[in-house]
């Protein structure tokens, strides 16, 4: 399980139809949120992701588009965290912002990725590892600490399914982002979307022509099925 879960951290997401959908948990003391601190990327990464998520729709339209409930998003960090501490994440996260120019960064998209499960896969645009964001994301790790709890239920998520739409291992990379998907093992990317292995493969075989990019903004969002940002929970103030 947890070799799979380190396969899912390379994306930050994981397949409903495959990995089928979460148990009820053990009720929780108090209520929790799954959430996604997010860079938002500026018109050069849109226009890749985008352009990128209606080639894969068309070879497989039973993937999902990226749109306003789907938002194309850099992770830094994922945790459950206390829903009556919202506000006070919100407010550890901006005082990290604040300390860096994050919207003056040039990051770099250097590459196709894909998580196989087949005969499908999760594609994304893999952005270089470098100082800033590394440092960014131990930063708001510390920050967020005191607010979080160690795991959630379905009901953490926004769901459209009552929950039936929330996918266990998706509660398991929640729970496990840390140790999985940070410092040496953090894997900046852009998921763009699904397709067959067929196709993916065939787009890994294509060049890549690498190109520079920038925050533009920032926010917390609620997770939802995929591990997508499905609900802007609070835009953050990034300097430049």
């Amino acid at each position: 399980m947890f070799r799979s879960l380190k396969l899912l951290a390379a994306l930050g997401i994981v397949f409903g139809p495959v990995l089928g959908h979460a148990q009820a948990a053990s009720p929780q003391q108090e209520p929790v949120t799954a959430i996604d601190i997010a860079l938002e990327p500026d018109a050069a990464m849109m226009k890749h992701a985008h352009a990128d998520n209606a080639r894969l729709l068309k070879a497989f339209p039973k993937g999902f588009a990226l749109d306003a409930t789907h938002h194309a998003h850099v992770t830094m960090l994922q945790q459950f965290v206390r829903t009556a501490d919202l506000g006070k994440v919100y407010a550890a996260a901006n005082k990290v912002l604040a300390k860096e120019k994050a919207a003056g960064w040039k990051l770099k998209a250097v590459k196709y990725y894909y998580i196989p499960s087949p005969p499908i896969g999760l594609a994304g645009i893999v952005v270089e590892p470098n100082e800033d964001l590394l440092r960014l994301q131990q930063e708001l790790i510390d920050a967020v600490a005191p607010f979080t709890e160690k795991t959630g239920t379905p009901t953490a998520f926004m769901s459209t399914e009552e929950g039936r739409d929330i996918q266990e291992f998706l509660i398991e990379y929640v729970t496990n982002f840390v140790p999985i998907a940070s410092g040496k093992k953090f894997n900046p990317h852009v998921t763009i979307g699904v397709g067959t292995e067929t196709f993916l493969n065939e787009m890994l075989a294509q060049p890549f022509e690498a190109f520079t990019f920038s925050p533009v903004g920032a926010s917390v969002y609620q997770l939802g099925t995929f591990g997508t940002a499905r609900k802007e929970l609070k835009a953050l103030k990034l300097k430049s």
